[in-house]
């Protein structure tokens, strides 16, 4: 059953790297769901699996879920800074400058050289300013 599982992680972190989205995230779900049924799942595997079904869903445009399974991750092993950054990306896209900057600041705690936080925060806490000053 473990090698079974690993395997199936495997398999979809290959064709997520190939953009093979659809196939992916069914290996995804399928990894997921063996972990809940036998929580017995490594929290580093389990955050990388929702990270990356979670960008598939950012991918569709699926905001909310995409959302959830980045949550999951934080979840799962809250060092993972790049689900921080990434449930970020979402917050600032929905226009929700507060928790986007939260977000952003946390993965930089995490891991100070991560640029594209770094540039990312800096756009939120601009545009949060901009739109004060226009009294949104």
């Amino acid at each position: 059953m473990e090698q079974d599982r690993c395997q199936t992680l495997e398999r979809a972190n290959v064709e997520f790297k190939k953009r093979n989205f659809k196939q992916a995230e069914e290996l995804y779900t399928k990894f997921l769901a063996s972990c809940w049924k036998t929580r017995n799942c490594d929290a580093s595997d389990l955050a990388t699996a929702h990270n990356n079904r979670g960008q598939i869903k950012y991918f569709r445009v699926d905001f909310r879920e995409a959302m959830e399974d980045y949550t999951s991750a934080i979840e799962a092993n809250c060092q993972f800074e790049v689900s921080f950054y990434n449930r970020g990306l979402i917050h600032y896209r929905l226009g929700f400058f507060q928790d986007a900057e939260m977000d952003f600041k946390r993965a930089l705690e995490l891991n100070p050289n991560f640029e594209d936080a770094k540039v990312s925060l800096q756009q939120t806490l601009f545009d949060q300013e901009h739109k004060i000053n226009r009294g949104y």
